[in-house]
């Protein structure tokens, strides 16, 4: 158990938390949600005692331990993979390194036997016969192979350092376990570990996470960090969402007789403890909700950009046809001699290499030629591109976001329409006069939406386009690509993003040909996973 008593802090004039009170218990999994900006790494950070509160404190039951999944890749260069998962339990580890030091004496005394006796106990009572091989285990579902754990952590990749470090705080079966942003860098196969063990793991979790999917599957608690507050609901992160929005509804239509409210909350509800997880938590998790009052969930102070492509006109039958295209960068081919369709109705999810799929949007978008082949675009279509990296959009713009969004937009509109579209994209009042030379990533990639809504296009081609993006934009971006009536070729990292979207896969594989499969994306991954047991 973890507790935050009147938790206050501020920096400057600006508050984050006021008087916060929350009580974390054992056996259930927060999700820590809020606006970007809001302070849930700062929380996390309070939490785990590196950053200190102005007021309140911070309590846990006196033999509890917590672990911290780390943000340094660099803290551990020189020691083995094993050791530096060993060391997320601190004590465990000194015990063992000052047993084996007496262990090696040559004049080993009376003393030291007394001492060395000690430490066996203390070390069996931290199950630490069992040490090394929980610590292959863990780094092993995570995929690093038997055969790194020897390695220093300098001579690994960037990803697996992230994947050590992820071993390290899960190690020993903390009682309170801080995850900030588990999932980053992480492949498919090991975020579904993951989701498994943290389903299982039966102590206290605190999760501060983008992947909605991921909150979805682990999830018991939402902590929702709002009006320097947090509220703690029941359910995960589409629970919350979709309970926040019924109650802004709610309270916007002050004319409802309350009887009618309850009714559809009851069907509310219903429908998510129909829908709730198959794991341990789903049967508490439905007792929770069915108790869940009319006053229990209160409107959201999130403000959500509105996204909404419109299609200048209709799509014809003829969209694409991509014969023999092959595609090379450096004399490595990243694809080669691959053939598809596209029809006006696909919405299409590139997997594979992420070199290799932004190589193939860009020769799609026409902004490269490839080595061979041709595409053919129908001639009712009209294309516009998102790409992954959007700087030269932005290079040497100093004038103001109006003048920027006014050279892609038709050459009638007026400024206060201009102005009115990117207030819908959350830049209002003065913020319209800013440069775009200084906006954050997820502000440019709100720009650049702007700019490819104003085209109308029957067509999109988007590269990772929830990068930088907050969880509020995501989901607003979510809703208008599943709403968008035209064909869609993007990539993304966002299990729910595509599962909600696609229609179609095509997977680039290593060998550059394409797997072609009319699916949505948890069908191909459990054809996949068959395919696999099958051999």
């Amino acid at each position: 158990m973890l507790q935050a008593s009147n938790v206050s802090l501020r920096f400057g004039d600006r508050k984050l938390f006021e008087d916060v009170n929350i009580k974390f218990t054992e056996g259930n999994c927060y999700g820590l949600i809020g606006a970007n900006g809001a302070g849930k790494s700062t929380f996390l950070k309070i939490l785990s005692g590196d950053i200190e509160a102005q007021t309140g404190n911070i309590s846990m039951g006196p033999d509890d331990r917590l672990a911290v999944l780390k943000q340094d890749h660099f803290e551990y260069e020189e020691h083995a993979v094993l050791d530096t998962v060993m060391m997320g339990h601190k004590r465990l580890y000194e015990v063992m390194n000052e047993k084996n030091a007496i262990y090696m004496k040559e004049d080993f005394s009376d003393e030291d036997g007394m001492r060395a006796a000690e430490l066996e106990g203390e070390f069996a009572e931290m199950n630490g016969w069992e040490a090394e091989s929980e610590a292959a285990i863990l780094l092993q579902g995570l995929g690093i192979s038997e055969g790194l754990h020897s390695k220093k952590m300098a001579d690994l990749s960037g990803s697996d350092k992230v994947k050590v470090l992820l071993a390290q705080a899960l190690f020993g079966k903390p009682d309170v376990l801080l995850l900030d942003e588990p999932t980053n860098h992480l492949d498919l196969q090991a975020i579904r570990w993951l989701e498994e063990f943290l389903i299982n793991f039966e102590n206290t979790v605190i999760v501060v996470s983008h992947d909605r999917h991921f909150l979805n599957k682990v999830c018991t608690h939402i902590a929702d960090l709002d009006f320097s507050k947090i509220q703690v609901y029941v359910g995960n992160y589409d629970f919350w969402y979709e309970s926040s929005q019924l109650a802004t509804r709610m309270a916007s239509d002050q004319n409802r007789k309350k009887e009618e409210k309850i009714k559809e909350l009851q069907a509310f509800i219903a429908r998510f403890s129909a829908n709730a997880s198959k794991s341990k938590q789903a049967t508490s998790r439905k007792k929770m909700l069915d108790k869940i009052e009319l006053d229990d969930i209160k409107p959201s102070s999130r403000k959500y950009p509105y996204i909404n492509f419109q299609m200048g006109r209709e799509i014809g039958n003829d969209v694409l046809i991509a014969q023999g295209l092959t595609q090379e960068i450096d004399g490595n081919t990243l694809f080669k001699d691959i053939n598809f369709n596209m029809n006006k109705d696909d919405k299409i999810v590139l997997l594979g290499d992420p070199i290799a799929k932004s190589a193939l949007l860009r020769v799609l978008a026409e902004e490269d030629e490839p080595k061979a082949g041709s595409i053919r675009w129908g001639v009712t279509t009209s294309r516009t591109y998102l790409p992954i990296d959007n700087s030269a959009y932005f290079e040497g713009a100093e004038s103001s976001l109006v003048d920027w969004l006014r050279q892609y937009s038709p050459e009638d509109e007026s400024e206060t329409f201009l102005r009115g579209f990117l207030g819908r994209m959350l830049f209002s009042g003065e913020e319209v006069k800013k440069s775009p030379s200084v906006l954050s990533g997820g502000e440019k990639v709100r720009c650049m939406l702007s700019r490819m809504m104003l085209t109308n296009s029957n067509v999109l081609l988007m590269d990772e386009p929830t990068n930088h993006l907050d969880l509020e934009s995501i989901q607003a971006l979510n809703n208008g690509l599943i709403a968008f009536k035209g064909a869609l070729v993007f990539t993304s990292q966002d299990h729910q993003f595509i599962q909600t979207i696609a229609n179609r896969i095509i997977e680039i594989r290593e060998d550059g040909s394409i797997l072609d499969k009319q699916m949505t994306y948890d069908e191909y991954l459990d054809w996949k996973e068959s395919m696999a047991i099958t051999g």
